[in-house]
This record gives structure tokens, C-alpha cells and sequence, in this order.
């Protein structure tokens, strides 16, 4: 039986948020953690027989924008809009040669510079740590962007207006409020893991550089769209495949008080819902996100222990609401069947559809060399079975 929408896109999203019943389960592709690798892109779009020009949305994980064609063939509810570096930060991705090899270099604006070797482009991997050997003093005298610089936002609302008034997608932002995770793209993971342990104080000084950074930013972009968006992504990692990245201890005491402080900000400014983005292995943390004041935890990584989907949505089901997890991107949706596929998303749906507060996407962005009838099983299978 062919069962039909009776819900806009946003009014389906805002009620699975609200964990009240939708027509059906929401679906995300084109985020920058809900994305697509461009050459699993190139592949897929050429399987479905769509034109598209690819256009790159993340040079550092070499993401494409999805086209509307392709969006709308998997019933995708959710668009973006972005802010955008201020006009004094000239970047852009350089060609430099180096031991015989060409490379793809860019600097960011905290002066981090990263690198894709040509032959791959697969995606790239930091390069120079800017605060590599700085000490604490060091940091007064830095250079740390502005994220308050209006130029930042122009255009912003209009294109929020645009896509609020003329289509009937759910809106989310880009990716942001990245307290943690830059502080050791700036310092380099080794040192900063080191720091952690002897040098705590520099961690403090640097976090709390990141910290007034993003609240500067979300204070100016909730200006512009914070009456139009319904999900703000913010995001750190702290997991790994099999637990916490680093001391519980560490986080609780110096980096959560830090994230807690830009969620109560930015809720401050906006009704939107706050993801959280966190890779890996965190079932210890979200007691702690909850209290942080988050509304949704993506992707659910299911191939990281203590990840087990029916055991966190059991738990935690009434108060979260789970973005992703739909099936496992390390091993089965590479490798598998889309006969397999279609299993593993079923019987996920079944987990993650009662009571709602589920939006399907698998665990994050899908990879270079998925195959692209892969892809097609994972998205028609949840349009397939994610009607309530």
C-alpha cells in the first residue's frame, strides 16, 4: 500500500522534535555531518541519471551540495543555511608541491592549515598547528578571529526568508559552536592531551578564546535568523569507538561548564532546537549533554560500544530526540547487500519510530566508495517504512 504525505516537511520535523507523532519519520541528507562524500555524489547522481554541476559544500571532509532533484527523489526535509567567513579573511584552497607531491592546502581562519594530497581527494588532514609550541602568555597576542564581524552574516536573512517563505523545508544551520575540538586543531592533539594533564591552565585560556569566539558569532547570526531556523547544529567530538577521548573528569570540570555556557546563549536567542554533534562511543555523556540544555544528539553511532540503539532509545527516548544512527556506515553500508540494507534500516526504523523524536540519516556522512544502490535501498527504504 502506497501511503501518502500529509505534512509539510517542517511541520513533520517540528513534530518529531516535539516527540509527538509525525505522518512520517523525517529524513536528512546534505549536512555537514549528514552529508555525502563528492565522489559517492558524482557516482549516485550518475546511477539516477541527474545532471548536476558538484559543487563543494566542506573542502576538509569533501562534501558535496546535494541538488534539489536528488533531495526531493529521497523525500529530504531539511535544508541549511550558513553563515560565511567575514571579508577581511581571504581563504581559499592554495596548489602547493611538496617532496615530489602536489597537494591542496588551506588555512583556516584560526590559522590552522589543512592538506588533501592530490592523487587522493578523499579529504584533509591538519597540517600546522598555529599554537603548536605557544605558551599561555602567547594567546594574548594572537590573532584569533572576530566571530562578531557582521560581515559574516550579509545575505544570511534573506536567504532564511527565502527559504522559510518559499518552500516547505524545516531549516537548520550549518555546523558551529566547535568550543573544544579547535582547541587541539590548534595545538595539535598530542600536545593538547598533554596539556590536558600538566598544563590544564592553557587548556582553560584556550577554551575560553574559543568560547567568547562563538558566543560573539551565535549573538550576531541569531540576530539575523534566530526567529527563522528550527535547528541549530552546534558540535565537539568527545568519543571514540570504544568510550570517552579523553578524562570524564577533564570534561566535566573544564569543557562542559564551557559548552553549557554557549548552549544557555544560544537558546537565549532562539525557540530552535539544539543538536549536539559528537562522534563515537557517549553514552556516559548525554546525562551530561541533557543538562547542558541540548535537544538532539547525532548521529548515534551504532558500531561504538555501549551504542546499542534500543537501549538508548529506551532510555533516553522521552528527552532526546536521535538524529542519524540509521544504520552502521563502517561496516554495512559500505559492504553490504541492498537487500541487507534495506534489513538494517527496517529494523532500525523499528527501534527509532515509536514515540518519535527520530530524524533518519545513517551515522554520518557517507563515504567515498559506498556503493551508489546502496545509497537508493538506504533512503527509499525509510521512506518506505518510516510512515506511522
Amino acid at each position: 500500500m502506497v501511503r501518502k504525505e500529509t505534512m509539510t516537511s517542517r511541520q513533520r520535523v517540528l513534530k518529531a522534535l516535539n516527540h509527538e507523532i509525525p505522518d512520517r519519520v523525517p529524513i536528512d541528507l546534505g549536512g555537514f555531518q549528514t552529508g555525502i562524500h563528492a565522489k559517492a555524489y558524482a557516482e549516485l547522481i550518475a546511477h539516477l541519471g541527474i545532471e548536476d554541476e558538484i559543487t563543494i559544500l566542506d573542502p576538509v571532509q569533501q562534501l558535496a551540495v546535494p541538488c534539489e532533484e536528488l533531495l526531493e527523489r529521497f523525500g529530504v526535509d531539511v535544508r541549511y543555511i550558513c553563515a560565511h567567513g567575514p571579508d577581511s579573511f581571504q581563504g581559499g584552497i592554495e596548489q602547493n608541491e611538496r617532496d615530489g607531491r602536489l597537494w591542496h592546502d588551506l588555512a583556516d581562519e584560526f590559522g590552522v592549515v589543512w592538506s588533501m594530497p592530490d592523487a587522493q581527494q578523499l579529504y584533509m588532514d591538519i597540517s600546522h598547528h598555529p599554537l603548536a609550541d605557544a605558551g599561555i602568555r602567547d594567546l594574548a597576542d594572537y590573532p584569533f578571529p572576530s566571530g562578531g564581524d557582521p560581515t559574516r552574516f550579509t545575505s544570511v536573512r534573506q536567504k532564511a526568508l527565502e527559504l522559510r517563505s518559499e518552500t516547505p523545508y524545516a531549516i537548520s544551520t550549518g555546523i558551529g559552536g566547535v568550543v573544544y575540538e579547535i582547541c587541539w586543531y590548534m595545538r595539535g592533539l598530542e600536545r593538547w592531551f598533554t596539556d590536558m594533564m600538566d598544563n590544564p591552565a592553557f587548556c582553560e585560556a584556550l577554551l575560553d578564546r574559543t568560547l567568547a569566539f562563538w558566543i560573539d558569532y551565535y549573538t550576531c547570526f541569531m540576530a539575523e535568523v534566530g526567529d527563522l531556523v528550527d535547528v541549530v547544529m552546534i558540535g565537539d567530538d568527545v568519543g571514540g569507538q570504544s568510550g570517552p577521548l579523553f578524562s570524564p573528569e577533564f570534561y566535566r570540570k573544564i569543557v562542559k561548564p564551557r559548552q553549557k555556557k554557549l548552549v544557555r546563549h544560544i537558546k537565549s536567542l532562539t525557540k530552535a532546537k539544539i543538536w549536539y554533534h559528537t562522534c563515537g562511543s557517549v553514552a556516559e555523556y548525554i546525562p551530561d549533554l541533557l543538562d547542558n540544555g541540548i535537544d538532539i544528539l547525532n548521529p548515534v553511532q551504532t558500531s561504538a560500544e555501549r551504542m546499542d540503539t534500543a537501549e538508548l532509545k529506551a532510555r533516553y527516548g522521552e528527552k532526546l530526540t536521535f538524529w542519524g544512527g540509521a544504520i552502521d556506515t563502517q561496516h554495512v553500508l559500505p559492504f553490504a547487500t541492498p537487500g541487507e540494507i534495506r534489513e538494517h534500516v527496517r529494523r532500525n526504523l523499528e527501534i527509532f519510530k515509536p514515540n518519535a523524536g527520530y530524524v533518519f540519516n545513517n551515522v554520518h556522512n557517507i563515504q567515498a566508495g559506498v556503493p551508489p544502490e546502496n545509497i537508493v535501498a538506504l533512503f527509499d527504504t525509510a521512506l518506505e517504512f518510516g510512515f506511522y
